[in-house]
């Protein structure tokens, strides 16, 4: 008996030593062998480095206002890792946070609102994409990295979500700066927005430092143009976090370098004007798109750039709705796209200013050449002259009243836009009379800045088209005749150019011979307020064409101005040189009138003082009519303000 309770002690106690054993060789292992390694998890759940966004840089125009600036706000985000293990407490979150944010949780909820609209499309077709499939994306390669759900959200749902957070583990409120622009409208083309890294170009940003998960980039305008001096670098935050996520203490943290802040070339003062009254010539002309540049040509500076119709870059601040980019991108009149540097059109006879000067330069005419103009002028076939039915009648826009011009010299083919003594200057008249010619003709154009990028700080720039013999011959399978050389002389036919291009060369003209590369940065300016890099002007070329000449063509443009085609831009006390231009276009959904004429656009360029130039201005208003009646006042009233008139 005695010897049995000895047995069972003695197996009692090797059970007994056995169990601590293997608890000893277990806590061996997972302390000593694998310390590391759960420590490791285990930091890794309790610790967390956080990204320390970097204020984006300010914006001011020119006399100090601001045009763009950071207001705070509010993203809620998820941390995959601190989500419920169990898949319906997942889907429990998924389902609350979905209700607060308006956002779909499902695959089903995402396409009933896809069919609520946009009717008919299937998902995938948009971007709307529900919670659970955003979480599913990210979870197996950056478990522990804050997933943005949505951007600014309303306090009131912050609230919410703070208040509840014990029931949505891995939900977390994060603060973060907004770009507000508070001039929307007056200004979105030239400011532009930023949004998240487009997918074409995620390995660029990548390569450059970018998180092109969560960081919003400059897409258009400044904030595209200006990116490397406005985004600034990210700074870190080590934290201890609860079991939710949320941090309970900082371990240590380097600050983040905001971004530099700029001064514009931009007079918010003066765009606010050129706006309204762009906008009320519009409504007058019964017109939907136009635009108005102004410039220094004695530097390139850019003083007011405006493009109606224009959006609301606020939309986009905190993530475009799909219906509101819908409704932006499907208006036939664009209000994205910024007319002033992407709209390309016939520059009518604004552009005779270049036939002008390049014919005085190369000896074609003289200030005492005249040209005899009735109103039209039969050009004969050059391999048989006798034939009337081979030749062409040209038409200068006079002829309308049934009369002529009479004897026209460059002084007042310029300032009455005669079109006989453009045709002459241009493309010349059989063996009569040697016009500047095809080669000449696009070689000053270019020379002028038509036919390239000006090189201007926004991207979207269009570079137009000079025509040649060669291009035609590509694009139509037609031989260049005389007749589109005379088109060509009076801003019609083949030749393009946007209202930047327009400007930059009467630029050319008021300041005696330099082409320069628009620019709107001023000013870059450090966090403290600065200066860190002052404006220059670029100068791109400068002409081969005498000072003397160019006066000629300016005293051309002042006599338009003074007795001549552009007479509603004249101020009493500022001398003022310009010149109008009428450009007939094709547009599909716009009908010709009672006579079978095609439509038109109200250009109009200009500067003064003519004895020393301090702004150059150009006015377009697609399918304005004449640039006389619609174009010239607009920009009379926008330089009688700059001069206090």
């Amino acid at each position: 008996m005695r010897d049995r309770y000895q047995i069972r002690i003695i197996v009692y106690g090797l059970i007994i030593f056995l169990t601590f054993a293997l608890l000893t060789t277990r806590l061996y292992q997972l302390q000593i062998v694998r310390g590391d390694y759960f420590q490791l998890w285990a930091d890794k759940n309790r610790f967390r480095l956080v990204s320390l966004e970097a204020p984006r840089g300010i914006i001011y125009d020119r006399r100090g206002d601001i045009l763009v600036r950071n207001v705070p706000s509010f993203a809620v985000t998820v941390i995959p890792a601190y989500l419920p293990d169990d898949p319906a407490s997942e889907e429990v979150v998924f389902d609350r946070l979905a209700e607060l944010l308006a956002l779909p949780a499902t695959r089903e909820d995402a396409q009933n609102i896809i069919q609520e609209l946009h009717p008919g499309e299937e998902a995938g077709a948009t971007d709307i994409r529900f919670i659970g499939e955003m979480v599913d994306e990210v979870r197996q390669w950056s478990a522990y990295q804050p997933l943005v759900l949505k951007r600014n959200v309303d306090r009131d749902t912050v609230f919410q979500i703070e208040e509840t957070h014990l029931d949505l583990p891995g939900a977390l409120v994060e603060p973060e700066p907004v770009r507000q622009y508070p001039y929307g409208e007056l200004i979105a083309h030239l400011m532009g927005y930023i949004g998240p890294i487009p997918a074409d170009q995620v390995e660029a940003y990548e390569a450059a430092g970018y998180d092109v998960n969560q960081d919003r980039v400059g897409l258009i305008g400044a904030e595209a143009a200006f990116e490397d001096l406005l985004r600034g670098h990210k700074g870190e935050k080590y934290i201890e976090v609860d079991v939710a996520g949320r941090e309970v203490r900082t371990v240590s943290e380097s600050p983040p370098i905001p971004g530099k802040s700029l001064r514009l070339t931009i007079d918010l003062a003066l765009q606010k004007e050129m706006a309204q009254v762009l906008g009320q010539g519009m409504e007058q002309a019964g017109a939907e798109i136009g635009v108005t540049i102004a410039m220094n040509p004695q530097t390139g500076e850019i003083l007011g750039m405006v493009s109606l119709p224009a959006y609301d870059n606020n939309l986009f601040s905190g993530g475009i709705s799909v219906a509101d980019y819908r409704r932006l991108s499907e208006d036939p009149r664009h209000p994205l796209i910024n007319h002033a540097i992407s709209g390309r059109h016939p520059p009518g006879s604004a552009f005779k200013i270049v036939p002008a000067a390049a014919a005085l330069q190369e000896g074609v005419i003289t200030r005492r050449t005249l040209v005899d103009c009735k109103g039209t002028m039969w050009l004969p076939d050059r391999r048989f002259p006798d034939d009337p039915e081979l030749g062409q009648t040209f038409y200068c826009w006079i002829h309308e009243l049934g009369r002529g011009h009479g004897k026209v010299n460059i002084i007042s083919g310029i300032a009455h836009s005669c079109d006989i003594f453009f045709y002459w200057v241009g493309g010349g008249f059989l063996d009569e009379f040697e016009g500047l010619g095809l080669d000449r003709l696009a070689h000053y154009a270019r020379l002028f800045g038509l036919g390239e990028l000006t090189g201007f700080d926004l991207p979207g720039e269009n570079p137009g088209l000079v025509p040649t013999a060669k291009w035609k011959r590509i694009n139509y399978s037609e031989q260049w005749v005389t007749g589109d050389t005379y088109n060509m002389s009076i801003g019609q036919g083949y030749v393009l150019a946007t209202p930047l291009q327009m400007l930059n060369a009467v630029a050319v003209v008021a300041n005696g011979g330099t082409l320069y590369r628009p620019q709107l940065l001023y000013q870059v300016l450090d966090d403290d307020g600065n200066l860190v890099q002052d404006f220059a002007p670029q100068v791109i070329r400068e002409l081969p064409i005498d000072a003397q000449h160019l006066a000629t063509v300016a005293e051309g443009m002042e006599a338009a101005v003074v007795w001549g085609s552009a007479q509603a831009a004249y101020l009493d006390t500022v001398r003022v040189a310009g010149k109008t231009g009428t450009a007939e276009f094709f547009d599909p959904d716009i009908p010709l009138d009672e006579e079978g004429n095609l439509p038109t656009h109200a250009w109009f360029v200009a500067f003064a003082p003519v004895e020393d130039p301090q702004i150059a201005v150009v006015v377009f208003v697609y399918n304005g009519g004449e640039g006389t009646t619609t174009a010239v006042p607009i920009a009379g009233e926008i330089l009688g303000y700059y001069f206090g008139e």
